[in-house]
């Protein structure tokens, strides 16, 4: 089976507060359909993905602020819109980020993404492992004791299985890893990631690392970059540059490098990579892994910034967290 994915990358104002937000996904409807009606001349689009940040950002120093003013539950009007356009056009929909609260984790502010089907049924929930630290204060899953759900989540449907990761969580290659070894085909990027560690030489880290987790994990890689000018979000611009990659690093597609919305589309094609993965010997690094000749990277460097259940906040501080990586660092001897 071969389809087509759309990655719909947006230069939109900054959301200040919830009603804000509702124009944003106005737009992001508006590319979407432009996406699939636009391409079906041609072929049929059966994945769209929006980037981090489409929904909101945090533009907030705390997280109580960020929870006061752009945080929303799921699911949401936001993500009732997108459903009713999956619907519409019979879509797979990767939503983008939004700021999520969960009465289930009180006091938790999390950068979560979720995979919308055709139905318009939300199917998979993920949120960000590794946020940017120091200056993301989201809250890590992996912070919360007594999390019980999946932290890598990956989702069987008709167009392959796909696991989805956000941004800064791609500089780890034991994210991607995880996915492939839960069983994801393709590998979902949405991505926030800024200048100046963009996307041209001589520090295109945004095209290195794509590459890079698609060859070592014989996975099509679907990477949405948040394309917002400095107009839009002061001080930060971003480079776009979203790219769809084939299992042998190939670039499919790729949109320009620089600010500015932009759509790019290219075959994903389930056959070749589970055709690949089936046949090769040599280059299967998957199953190629000799997990316990690496014992090192089985201790706890950055331990969980543990928030108990009845825990007053479940966000870290810029400060605590500075205070846990100088902590880490002296871990590893640097």
């Amino acid at each position: 089976m071969t389809y087509y994915a759309a990655c719909c990358q947006t230069d939109q104002p900054n959301p200040r507060d919830r009603e804000q937000m509702a124009d944003n996904t106005t737009r992001i409807i508006e590319q979407l359909e432009q996406a699939v009606i636009g391409y079906r001349p041609f072929h049929d689009v059966k994945l769209v993905v929006f980037p981090e940040f489409a929904h909101a950002a945090p533009i907030y120093e705390s997280a109580e602020e960020l929870s006061e003013k752009l945080a929303v539950e799921f699911p949401n009007r936001h993500t009732d819109r997108l459903a009713d356009a999956a619907r519409k056009h019979g879509v797979w929909i990767q939503s983008g980020s939004f700021l999520e609260v969960d009465p289930r984790w009180t006091d938790a502010l999390f950068n979560s993404t979720v995979l919308i089907s055709p139905e318009g049924e939300i199917v998979s929930r993920y949120r960000k492992v590794n946020p940017w630290i120091p200056w993301e204060v989201h809250t890590s899953p992996h912070d919360i004791e007594g999390y019980d759900e999946d932290l890598f989540p990956v989702t069987e449907t008709e167009i392959g299985k796909l696991g989805v990761a956000t941004c800064y969580d791609w500089l780890f290659p034991e994210t991607c890893r995880e996915l492939t070894l839960g069983g994801a085909e393709v590998l979902i990027r949405i991505s926030a990631y800024m200048d100046p560690w963009g996307a041209s030489e001589p520090m295109d880290w945004w095209t290195v690392i794509n590459r890079c987790r698609a060859i070592e994990n014989l996975a099509a890689v679907v990477a949405c970059n948040q394309g917002a000018s400095a107009s839009h979000y002061p001080p930060f611009s971003w480079p776009g540059a979203s790219m769809i990659i084939d299992p042998d690093g190939r670039i499919l597609a790729q949109a320009p490098t620089g600010p500015g919305q932009a759509t790019v589309v290219a075959p994903v094609s389930l056959d070749n990579i589970r055709q690949q993965r089936r046949r090769r010997s040599g280059h299967a690094m998957p199953a190629h892994l000799r997990s316990s000749a690496y014992p090192l990277q089985r201790q706890e460097i950055f331990p969980p910034q543990i928030f108990p259940p009845q825990s007053s906040h479940r966000s870290p501080s810029i400060e605590s967290l500075e205070q846990s990586i100088e902590e880490a660092k002296k871990r590893i001897g640097w």
